[in-house]
């Protein structure tokens, strides 16, 4: 299975959860990291992912080829990260067959009712066992 993580500016939530998939798939997972720029990419590959690149072309080019796409759901909105993702990726990122698992933070300005305001671990945590729990329904299909 390929699992997109986007990330933008430092990269930190990236990283985060590059660093507990990798932990919790081991090498079952193909982690591919998309950066909005080069410093996120840098950190989310040194956390552990198989392949990285950065920029629009990057995010256009690669979500196709994922099953599933992980970050923040500002990845979904034009504008987002102070700006450095494009409506060109977030439109890629919605287009995307993948399914999305993505973190309910509101630094875009977009609120998600029915969700809980939690630290940033546990919601990571939260993420990565769906992911886990998509993994292991595809395998038992397989």
């Amino acid at each position: 299975m390929k699992v997109a993580v986007i990330d933008g500016q430092g990269g930190g939530i990236g990283r985060l959860i590059v660093e507990k998939l990798r932990q919790e798939l081991g090498d079952n997972c193909h982690i591919l990291v998309l950066g909005t720029n080069a410093v996120a990419s840098s950190l989310m590959l040194k956390a552990g992912a198989n392949e990285g690149a950065s920029g629009e072309n990057a995010i256009v080019r690669g979500c196709p080829r994922v099953d599933v796409i992980t970050g923040s759901v500002g990845i979904l909105v034009a504008h987002a990260f102070l700006g450095e993702l494009t409506p060109r990726m977030a439109e890629a990122v919605a287009a995307a067959e993948a399914v999305k698992v993505l973190l309910p933070l509101n630094r875009a300005n977009l609120e998600i009712c029915g969700v809980y305001d939690q630290p940033l671990p546990l919601q990571v945590s939260n993420l990565v066992n769906r992911v886990r729990e998509i993994y292991e329904g595809n395998r038992n299909r397989s």
